[in-house]
């Protein structure tokens, strides 16, 4: 349905940065306590005593709770999701989803000054902050992917650069609060209040949205699509019809069988509205085929979004922030984690992510993508037998801080290209009626991939 004016200019492209600090916002809880690692085992080193002696250093194994507890979420949020947004508003969903991850994070950063022996206890606090700042935003990320769904397809490529770009300001957020040369306790303080800054900027940008008129324009559009639809399909039901044609004609000009097996005619004014909806409902279902017909076309980009961020969360960051530089006792050490593991990961994700907009290669028919997406596991082993402290069972065969950068760099890049290059494949090789469902399985797919991968990194680090 054509819209009855033509649609207004983003002046001053207004709509397409708010929704690049959206996507910025999305992905702000995961990769600032991802960054923050060095911070979180400081505060965590701790022995364990026997007899009053000091006999091992306690491990917590911070990095693979926090992974699995940061995208657990993601996957269950992706069950939930029909749930919730047929009985919680777009509003509330989001409104709410940024206040309370707004809340977390002034939570965190004021753990920072309270001093708390009990490690234990700051661990837990720490992991139920963790798991509740990304289940509410999952909740957010689900919203804004279906809001900016009603604007011209280039905004969803802006969201997600921001989305992109989120690592990358988390570890510049890091690197600046090394540089400061403040105290440990003035750092980690000034870097956990960069993300409350930046939630509430996110949050003032959303309330902005309904105030620009290119934004209600086509947030606008599909209710008024819908009501038009609904005035058509109920003047069409006044139509006459041949009570013995059970085919669907047009909108809603057929009969569908009521609850005693008998025909529902137009002629029952009573049941016009009711029959108008049904027919749609029909003709919809007809019309798209089941998910599991969509799987069975899209399974192979299924099986590659999977695979890829196994590979990448099994690895990422649970192992790679073990890595230490060859260069220990210098100023480089302390910068080493935040630019190598951090900085080049996430440029180099944003890259490859980047480049599909140029070369999509191979091609969606070509069987060498899969097998591209499975050679990936050599990274893990890569990785693991880099020079990693406290390692007791793999030798260190690359200890180099170069070896370990160029695995890093080939490593993200790689993640980033397949990862992407399924996520576009999968609509492409269904109809575009279909192409909704496709995108819906895929983003389960995305979640069970990052859920299997956090849960491999446990005996992955038992391995090294």
């Amino acid at each position: 349905m054509k819209p009855r004016d033509e649609a207004p200019v983003d002046r001053g492209w207004l709509v397409g940065i708010i929704f690049f600090i959206l996507g910025l916002g999305t992905l702000l809880p995961w990769n600032f306590f991802m960054t923050a690692t060095m911070y979180f085992q400081d505060r965590l080193n701790t022995f364990v005593s026997v007899n009053g002696t000091f006999v091992a250093q306690k491990e917590y194994y911070f990095n693979n709770w926090m992974t699995l507890l940061s995208q657990v979420p993601l996957l269950l949020f992706t069950f939930l999701n029909s749930f919730l947004y047929q009985r919680v508003s777009e509003k509330v969903r989001i409104t709410g989803s940024l206040v309370c991850i707004l809340l977390l994070f002034i939570i965190t950063a004021a753990l920072v000054k309270i001093p708390m022996a009990d490690t234990d206890r700051f661990f837990s606090i720490t992991m139920a902050t963790i798991w509740f700042i990304n289940s509410f935003g999952a909740v957010l990320q689900g919203s804004l992917f279906g809001l900016v769904g009603m604007l011209p397809q280039k905004y969803s490529a802006v969201f997600m650069s921001g989305q992109g770009l989120a690592g990358t300001f988390a570890a510049v957020a890091m690197l600046l609060s090394i540089y400061s040369e403040a105290g440990k306790e003035s750092a980690a303080l000034g870097y956990f209040i960069t993300p409350c800054v930046g939630t509430l900027i996110t949050l003032l940008s959303y309330m902005l949205l309904p105030h620009l008129e290119f934004a209600r324009f086509y947030f606008n559009k599909g209710k008024n699509y819908e009501v038009e639809t609904k005035d058509k399909l109920l003047e069409g039901s006044k139509e006459t019809v041949d009570p013995g044609n059970s085919k669907l004609n047009g909108h809603a000009n057929g009969s569908v069988p009521n609850s005693n097996g008998l025909l529902a005619h137009n002629g029952h004014k009573a049941d016009e509205a009711g029959q108008a909806i049904i027919t749609l409902e029909l003709a919809d279902a007809q019309d798209k085929l089941s998910v599991k017909e969509v799987f069975k076309k899209i399974w192979v980009m299924a099986f590659c979004v999977t695979f890829v961020f196994i590979v990448t969360l099994s690895v990422f960051p649970a192992i790679t922030v073990e890595v230490n530089t060859l260069y220990e006792g210098t100023k480089w050490e302390v910068y080493f984690i935040p630019v190598c593991c951090f900085l080049f990961f996430n440029i180099m994700d944003w890259l490859g992510r980047t480049i599909t907009t140029v070369v999509q290669w191979p091609r969606k028919e070509s069987r060498l993508f899969p097998a591209l997406v499975v050679s990936r596991v050599i990274f893990i082993p890569l990785l693991m037998l880099c020079n990693i402290r406290n390692h007791y069972y793999l030798p260190a065969l690359f200890p180099h801080d170069a070896a370990f950068s160029v695995i890093m760099l080939l490593f993200a890049g790689t993640s980033g290209y397949c990862v992407c290059l399924s996520m576009t494949y999968a609509p492409q090789l269904v109809a575009p009626k279909d192409a909704e469902t496709a995108g819906a399985l895929m983003t389960f797919f995305l979640a069970l991939g990052l859920s299997l991968g956090a849960a491999l990194s446990f005996p992955l680090r038992l391995l090294v």
